[in-house]
């Protein structure tokens, strides 16, 4: 990390805050693709809105950036291709999930990638995980079995595995982007998911989609601002403050989850959800700390090396 860029992180509150509202943000459109899906629109459909209206943001901030266009050159096209074909299906199964199941319960399941995660990291990269790790992600799982209760819960069986199939593959487009990370920007790799999906998505739109009603309208422009404000927020907090410091910010889409469900669809969370989300909250949580303590033991180690 540069040192500019290390300076621009001297801003917590700021960081903490752009998060916050990148949540709240995030969960207004997830209730707009609730709201879509409700009036007829193929998941795809949303998929593609919410892609075509990030795009001119992309570009902006790409065009704002320190080094501009030139930025976008890439010699790892093939990684940015994985990256695009397992984020589409990630964002797919995440908005199909919202609209099979009670918003809170949706996401309180999306919660379950940072555990994943680590566990791929382990498995796939060798990252070396700790017990402490470890035990966090047996805990994680726990609070999973806890919210979806397995042959005796009131959440539908295939909604719950759509969201729990949207985390995994969430969790695998972590790790590319973990590798993209070395050498690429975050905006650049956003640009290139922009850019490799959505002619597919396009084709898609073009033979699901249909003629909407004004309202409908309303909501797929809706997912669209609130899906590209969301993704500027997250985007911008990591500029404002390190990841230790925000990512605890996510789950506060809990809340907006929550108080959406309630309001707009009448759904209450269950018993279960109040349960298993603090223990798969706080499995997270605590795994992001390691994360940290682990990167600082890093840091320390090659800044003595280089003495």
């Amino acid at each position: 990390m540069s040192d500019d860029h290390a300076a621009g992180q001297n801003r917590p509150m700021a960081g903490i805050l752009t998060r916050l509202g990148a949540m709240l943000s995030l969960g207004i459109m997830f209730a707009f693709v609730k709201l879509a899906g409700q009036h007829g629109v193929h998941v795809t459909e949303s998929l593609f809105y919410r892609q075509l209206t990030a795009m001119p943001l992309i570009c902006f901030l790409i065009w704002r950036s320190q080094r501009g266009w030139p930025s976008i050159v890439s010699n790892k096209h093939r990684l940015h291709i994985l990256r695009s074909i397992l984020g589409i299906f990630a964002m797919g199964l995440n908005f199909w999930a919202m609209t099979l199941l009670p918003l809170a319960d949706a996401t309180t399941i999306s919660f379950t990638v940072p555990i994943f995660a680590t566990l791929f990291a382990a498995l796939i990269l060798r990252e070396q995980v700790g017990i402490r790790r470890w035990s966090a992600i047996l805990i994680g799982f726990i609070g999973v079995l806890i919210v979806i209760q397995p042959g005796g819960s009131l959440i539908p069986a295939f909604g719950a595995a759509v969201a729990l199939g949207g985390a995994l593959v969430t969790a695998s487009v972590t790790l590319v982007i973990r590798i993209l990370g070395r050498t690429e920007t975050s905006v650049v790799t956003i640009f290139w998911f922009s850019v490799y999906t959505l002619p597919a998505l396009t084709v898609c739109a073009f033979i699901y989609g249909g003629g909407h009603d004004a309202q409908t309208w309303g909501y797929l422009l809706g997912i669209g601002i609130f899906g590209a404000l969301g993704q500027l927020g997250v985007t911008q907090s990591l500029r404002y403050a390190p990841v230790s410091t925000i990512v605890p910010m996510d789950y506060s889409a809990l809340i907006w989850a929550t108080i959406f469900g309630i309001a707009i669809f009448g759904q209450y969370p269950g018993l279960s959800i109040w349960f298993g989300a603090p223990i798969i909250i706080g499995s997270g949580l605590f795994i992001a700390w390691r994360e940290h303590v682990r990167a600082s033991k890093q840091t320390i180690a090659s800044a003595s090396e280089s003495v």
